[in-house]
């Protein structure tokens, strides 16, 4: 993590000195960036987001410049999403502050810290609806350069999602030989299945922007009981152009989409027609939950994760992998 040292001459750089601050409170609950909530004293805030030093043995391929991902979601959605604006960037590794985002900040917090028992039933229901909605805006941000990362961090953008995405597990796969990581089947074994199926993939010929990372954290609830609304879509530095179908994965983590009725109609009513789980959107959901739970369970040796975290990812990550790949076996044995 950067020190508080890095915080200030990152505001100093932009004009924003102490004698302009009220208050400066770090932000916790991620586990990549440091990120600190500046109150000014004229009342406005900033958030500024800055990552850990590129230092070797610490970052999974995919993870290098990640703040060009953040800017780009956040300049494209704009707009289409409430999202934080783009206020200051520096995007060069190189820079004499070091990269950096500092944008405006989101009314509300966190889905996931709401008090125990404040949403109703109904409300959480009308909150998921209206999430389906603002997601079928998002789906509607397109770009002409093609399908991966902004970052270009796994290549440069591909002219076809297959190729994009092979990059993508190809180089978390790379990452788990790397760094030894504990997966429950030989990595190439995992990859001549994801490349058995990536013809699918070939169904997916417009690149929607995908935010990647829409579970309950990353989604800020402004607003008093009964009168709840989103107030911001957060933390972007994931995301990708690609298949819209992928943002479904984290916006049922551990769960199944299909049985989300309520985030469905939402989203039936923002892109003005229902989501059809036919085959391909079934086995390309398959092939998304395995790259995101290859990441976890990845992730966890270059950032040091604790013993009990180790386990926790083993214990509840694992089983949904080897449920993802057995997805993706059964889909290439019967075809469908």
């Amino acid at each position: 993590m950067q020190t508080d040292a890095t915080t200030t001459a990152v505001l100093d750089s932009v004009g924003l000195t102490e004698d302009r601050i009220a208050v400066r409170a770090p932000l916790t609950g991620g586990t990549f960036n440091t990120v600190s909530r500046v109150t000014l004293t004229d009342g406005s805030e900033r958030v500024v987001k800055i990552p850990p030093p590129a230092t070797p043995g610490t970052l999974m391929g995919y993870e290098r410049d990640l703040l060009v991902n953040e800017a780009t979601f956040y300049t494209c959605a704009d707009g289409a999403a409430p999202v934080p604006r783009v206020l200051h960037s520096e995007l060069d590794p190189a820079a004499p502050t070091g990269p950096y985002v500092i944008m405006s900040a989101c009314p509300g917090q966190p889905w996931n810290e709401l008090a125990a028992g404040s949403l109703s039933a109904a409300e959480g229901r009308r909150l998921r609806s209206d999430l389906g909605r603002i997601v079928a805006r998002l789906h509607t941000v397109t770009t002409p350069a093609g399908f991966g990362y902004p970052s270009l961090a796994v290549g440069p953008l591909a002219p076809s999602w297959r190729q994009a995405f092979t990059a993508m597990t190809d180089a978390v796969l790379a990452d788990a030989d790397t760094y030894r990581a504990r997966l429950p089947r030989p990595t190439a074994g995992i990859r001549a299945l994801l490349a058995a199926a990536s013809p699918v993939l070939d169904d997916v010929t417009r690149s929607a922007l995908v935010h990647f990372d829409l579970w309950q954290g990353n989604l800020l609830v402004d607003g008093g009981p009964g009168a709840r609304t989103i107030g911001g879509i957060v933390d972007g530095e994931r995301m990708f152009w690609g298949d819209p179908v992928a943002d479904f994965v984290s916006l049922a983590l551990f769960g199944n989409m299909a049985q989300d009725e309520d985030f469905l109609a939402g989203y039936a009513d923002g892109s003005g027609r229902p989501v059809a789980f036919d085959a391909s959107v079934r086995l390309r959901l398959a092939l998304y939950r395995c790259y995101l739970y290859l990441i976890m369970l990845v992730e966890t040796v270059p950032r040091r994760a604790s013993r009990e975290d180790r386990e926790w990812a083993w214990t509840h990550v694992t089983p949904q992998l080897e449920s993802a790949l057995a997805d993706v076996e059964s889909a290439l044995r019967t075809g469908a």
